[in-house]
Order: structure tokens, then sequence, then C-alpha cells
């Protein structure tokens, strides 16, 4: 029976070690995406910044919005500049980021404070990223968005 017991709790032992070892430090690239989501999340909000817009998203960029509306990443930009798009604050949790070679998949829970066209609302979403290295930077290829219930 004691070694019933003893097998058991090496077993529990092992296993937590799995686990732990499942939460390792984020890796370089894993780290400089982390970094480049920021980078958007800024430059998305308020003072529109173009250029970091620019180098931040890859040409062929398809940026898709909860509501269907699909863009390129010249009416992605155009939309923020112009103000028909204006992000006052946003906010990003539950953010998860899985590199494979040099594609990156993001996904995050996204709560921001909105000002369309001067039209004050709020928006909760669950957003889909994903990355591309080129040339050492990684850029936004790919962003999907889905609307969900926001907890109460």
């Amino acid at each position: 029976m004691f070694r019933k017991w003893m097998y058991l709790a090496s077993a529990m032992a092992c296993s937590m070690v799995i686990a732990q070892g499942a939460a390792a430090a984020p890796t370089a690239d894993e780290q400089a995406v982390a970094t480049a989501v920021e980078k958007l999340r800024v430059a998305m909000t308020s003072q529109i910044d173009r250029g970091a817009l620019d180098a931040l998203t890859e040409e062929q960029l398809s940026y898709g919005h909860s509501n269907g509306v699909v863009q390129t990443k010249g009416e992605f930009i155009g939309q923020l500049a112009s103000g028909e798009s204006t992000f006052v604050k946003i906010d990003l949790t539950a953010q998860t980021v899985n590199v494979q070679e040099n594609v990156a998949v993001v996904r995050h829970t996204l709560t921001a404070v909105t000002s369309d066209s001067g039209k004050p609302g709020n928006v909760a979403l669950k957003i889909l990223m994903v990355w591309k290295k080129t040339g050492g930077q990684w850029r936004l290829l790919a962003r999907q968005a889905v609307r969900f219930a926001a907890p109460t």
C-alpha cells in the first residue's frame, strides 16, 4: 500500500513539474510579437500614427471587422486617419502568442472606448491576428474580430 502511495505522489509531483514547464518564459520571438501588438495598440489610439501603422502592417494586410467588413492596408489606415473610426482607449486582455517559424498567431480580448465619426461608443471583441516576420520585423498580415457578449 505504501508503494502505491509513493508511486501516486511521484506521479503527481512529475505532473506538477510538467505543468509548470508549460508556463515557461516567452521566447524572444513571442516577446517581439507581443511588443509589436502593443505598438499597434498605441498607434491606433487617439493621435493616429500613420508611419507606425504602415511599419507594423504588411502590404497584403487583410483586416476583418466584427461586422463582416474586410479592409486592405490602405483602407484600414485611411479609416483611422480620417476619424471615421477612432479608438479613444483600447485594453487588451487574455492575450496568447503562438510562434511557428516566421508566423505568429495572437489571440486576445479587446475592449475599447470609441468615437466613430464623433459618436461615442464601447466595443468588446475577440481578436485573432496573424503576424509575419519580414526582414527581421514582425508585421500584421491578417486580423479578424468577432463580437461576444461582454460580462455584466
